[in-house]
């Protein structure tokens, strides 16, 4: 008994609960998402007892996902949305993540305050501000997409700051004090010996803006105009009160598969620019800061 508390208690040893604890976590978050995937390829219409396998609930049946307009149109709403929240958010953040960290003023705490409150407002508070604001205000922006997209660009915009500002905080503001030293104007150095180094950030922001958006649903059903702008998310709800199949599962699986192959292809055309560039190195470490 001893031994074991020693073992246990052993300050020096392998730290065996913070393992524990992560193949734990690992397996909690990984094993319903596979459930959710391996009934997507049921072959009958339960999404509880395991009926062989078909891939009917993807495509070829009536009821599947490439022939209900009803599902196939949320998915393609969810791709647009997230890619026009993508194109929009990041390069708004990585600007305003530049101007707060560099802005040297009284007010500049203020405003870093201020541009943390999307972070820090419950989803259903900012979906409700939204909805009053198109519905009296800005009653020229229509419901459906155009509100859509500016609430996902909304509540968006704040990560790509937090993760770009991380980034300049580690970089410091030498590169571009060098750049300048050697004859470069401020928007040259910004261009030439900033940017390229805020490229991993700039691609852990786009990653995390598109997952965040395919994923939102309060915002998403607050300004959507009908079932024909309805997301993933929205209509998994909407279907899943009445008598789902199997479809509703396919439909979330291909939602998760999309967001990781788009995931893996920008982690992969970066590695490439890296080579080309003459950078060695997988670049995770480099991602990950």
């Amino acid at each position: 008994m001893s031994r074991l508390r020693h073992w246990l208690e052993n300050p020096w040893g392998t730290p065996r609960w913070l393992r524990l604890t992560t193949i734990v976590y690992l397996v909690w978050s990984i094993v319903p998402l596979l459930i959710a995937i391996r009934f997507s390829f049921n072959e009958g219409r339960s999404r509880s007892t395991a009926q062989g396998w078909s891939t009917r609930w993807y495509w070829g049946t009536p009821g599947s996902v490439w022939e209900d307009p009803d599902l196939l149109g949320s998915l393609r709403q969810s791709l647009k949305l997230a890619f026009i929240a993508v194109v929009v958010t990041v390069p708004l953040g990585a600007a305003l993540a530049l101007g707060v960290t560099r802005w040297r003023s009284r007010a500049a705490g203020a405003a870093r305050t201020v541009s943390l409150i999307p972070l820090i407002t419950p989803e259903i508070v900012m979906g409700v501000s939204l909805l009053l604001v198109f519905a009296n205000l800005l009653t020229f922006i229509p419901f459906g997409t155009p509100a859509q997209a500016i609430g996902h660009i909304t509540f968006s915009i704040t990560f790509v700051m937090i993760i770009v500002r991380g980034r300049l905080l580690s970089i410091g503001a030498e590169i571009e004090q060098a750049a300048q030293d050697l004859g470069a104007t401020p928007l040259q150095a910004v261009r030439m010996a900033l940017l390229p180094m805020l490229v991993p950030a700039l691609i852990a922001s786009a990653i995390m803006v598109f997952a965040i958006s395919m994923d939102d649903f309060v915002v998403s059903a607050f300004l959507s105009s009908g079932s024909g702008t309805d997301t993933v998310p929205v209509r998994i709800y909407s279907n899943a009160r009445g008598a789902p199949t199997p479809a509703l599962n396919a439909l979330a699986s291909l939602t998760l598969a999309i967001t990781l192959v788009i995931a893996v292809v920008a982690f992969a055309l970066w590695q490439v620019a890296r080579r080309r560039g003459g950078q060695s190195g997988t670049g995770v470490e480099e991602l990950a800061a």
